[in-house]
């Protein structure tokens, strides 16, 4: 059996060269980010997709009774009788032969350390296949869904979530669907905009206060999200607007809230003790708007994070929304939304999409997080780059059918 390694900058190119060289019905054994390296390692090269593959393992289909499949045996032990414990039993996975008992009339060949070595480690890597294929092989895909599944992997979507709604367009479309590549994306886009749960603006209503808060880590841009924000309710909804800051952490972050807040012309209070934020909220209780920047914090920092919610329990927010920047990958975003959700996360506001290159990671956070999405900006642009979270608008982005700007 040929086991062979490809590396190809994107997925989609890396199982081209599998589809080429090994034929279509070649199994995918192991996939994974590698980055090259030049100048004898001490340069990093860019990022590549290395998939391991071969035309001799047969993997198993979503079809059901399915059979195992014997292992690649050494030549000399092809006519080893197995037998499937319980706990292999429907896997698709032939366990490696017990030894022979006295009396049994069954002379089984000895077998290397090495020989055993390879063949644990050859059925470790294809019930690791069958674990994240969860019964889908691209390979018994049509060629149109085949290269959707492609151009989803190629937009930062999770393999996983890749192969889900690969299966669900596969199980719902039908005849002349399943080879029309547009409608199979308009399907999916459909699937992605069906994951993502808005909130809609912030509700304001003349002569009743609303305060609300942003929050998140540092360097994600709630400062300028914070200006967008008050430009957009001051100058476009003609509400009154002021702004509390009690990031007084970062260096000239009050200076440039301050300035903001004298070219829209609009109250600004500072504060930097859960006291003092009692005090600023009374002064602007005649207001429509409050809006809240806080400072940034970093996820691990417990302490942080708990003196935040005591300025939050203080400012008696209506809304705590959490700013997320799309550059971010989607394990940090993960982390981020977990510890955050400590001081009463209740929105969330992606931020930087236009530095973002690919995102499909978001997909994944937007659906576990149980949060709906409020607003998305893609600039710096005061007010002008930012805009209400709209499911179709972002599966369309996410699809890269949409430009950002």
């Amino acid at each position: 059996m040929e086991i062979k390694t490809y590396r190809a900058p994107t997925m989609h190119a890396a199982l081209v060269m599998v589809r080429q060289e090994l034929g279509p019905d070649a199994a995918v054994l192991h996939t994974r980010e590698v980055r090259s390296s030049r100048l004898f390692g001490l340069i990093s090269g860019p990022r590549q997709i290395e998939v391991t593959a071969s035309a001799g393992v047969n993997v198993p289909s979503r079809l059901p009774a399915a059979k195992p499949f014997p292992p690649a045996w050494p030549p000399g032990l092809t006519g080893t009788s197995l037998s499937a414990p319980a706990a292999t039993r429907g896997s698709g996975i032939a366990p490696l032969a017990p030894a022979a008992t006295p009396g049994s009339g069954i002379a089984r060949p000895a077998m290397s350390g090495d020989v055993q070595g390879q063949l644990s480690d050859l059925r470790s890597m294809v019930q690791d296949l069958c674990r994240r294929t969860r019964s889908l092989n691209p390979h018994d895909l049509p060629e149109s869904l085949f290269r959707v599944f492609t151009e989803l992997i190629d937009v930062d979507l999770g393999e996983d979530l890749a192969r889900e709604l690969v299966e669900r367009v596969r199980s719902e479309a039908h005849g002349s669907e399943l080879s029309d590549p547009v409608m199979l994306k308009a399907r999916i886009a459909r699937l992605i905009e069906g994951e993502i749960h808005v909130a809609g603006p912030i509700a304001v209503t003349p002569g009743r206060r609303r305060l609300a808060a942003l929050v998140g880590p540092t360097g994600v841009g709630k400062t300028t999200t914070i200006a967008k924000l008050a430009a957009v309710y001051r100058l476009r909804e003609k509400r009154s607007v002021g702004l509390i800051t009690v990031d007084t952490y970062r260096i000239a972050a009050v200076e440039q809230l301050r300035t903001y807040a004298d070219i829209i012309d609009l109250p600004m209070q500072v504060v930097s003790t859960p006291r003092e934020m009692r005090e600023a909220v009374r002064r602007m209780e005649g207001l429509d708007l409050i809006l809240l920047d806080t400072a940034g914090r970093s996820p691990r920092d417990e302490i942080k994070i708990q003196e935040l919610r005591s300025f939050l329990a203080e400012a008696a927010a209506d809304e705590v929304y959490l700013v997320l920047s799309s550059v971010a990958g989607a394990k940090t975003l993960k982390q981020v939304v977990e510890r955050f959700a400590t001081v009463g996360t209740t929105s969330l506001i992606l931020t930087k999409l236009d530095e973002s290159t690919g995102l499909g990671h978001l997909l994944p956070v937007l659906r576990d997080s149980h949060l709906p999405l409020s607003y998305l900006t893609n600039g710096q642009n005061v007010p002008d780059d930012i805009e209400v979270a709209d499911p179709a608008r972002l599966a369309r982005l996410v699809l890269e059918i949409d430009n950002i700007s």
